[in-house]
């Protein structure tokens, strides 16, 4: 079984935060963070991203015919 990193957190986290420039986080600030604090900032940022498409749609549903 695989288990999931610190690393593979932040590299998620990071994808997150790409939208027109790519991201990177310091991989030194791991050792502040506990797995499942990393694993709730990445929940969090995935809940924004989906709110900010969501919202994105809706605007650009206007303009339909």
């Amino acid at each position: 079984m695989n288990q999931i990193t610190k690393e593979d957190i932040l590299k998620e986290i990071e994808a997150l935060l790409e939208y027109d420039t790519k991201t990177q986080i310091n991989p030194n600030y791991l050792q502040y963070f506990e797995i499942n604090e990393l694993i709730e900032i990445k929940n969090n940022l995935t809940k924004d991203v989906k709110t900010i498409v969501d919202e994105n749609i809706d605007w650009l549903e206007q303009f339909k015919k």
